[in-house]
């Protein structure tokens, strides 16, 4: 027999395809494994975005009274140095009037 034989052919051509067989088994399940690794992040990430997308919607609207009550804040303080303001606040909480201002007083219902 030499080496061109027809039965040495049949033998390699079987193994060469068990081989190849086994070569693509393992390259799809490689592949599965990384597949299902990557879909398993994907939506554990997802997840966590989610979780934080929520925490920071919340801290935006906190943000947004927070500013909101600080530019109330900065407008009282900025009326505080009017000196008529003043004027009205001490009518109002001490009933301090200048000399000659008599206050006007009405009945109030209970």
């Amino acid at each position: 027999m030499n080496r061109f034989s027809a039965e040495e052919k049949n033998n390699n051509n079987k193994a060469s395809a068990a081989g190849a067989k086994r070569r693509k088994f393992i390259w799809i399940f490689v592949v599965a494994v990384f597949f299902g690794w990557a879909g398993f992040t994907f939506f554990a990430q997802s997840s966590a975005i989610a979780d934080k997308t929520e925490q920071l919607a919340k801290k935006q609207q906190s943000n947004e009274s927070v500013t909101a009550s600080l530019n109330q804040l900065k407008y009282e303080v900025s009326r505080l140095n009017e000196d008529e303001y003043i004027g009205q606040l001490a009518r109002k909480w001490y009933n301090m009037y200048p000399e000659g201002e008599s206050p006007i007083r009405t009945e109030q219902s209970e």
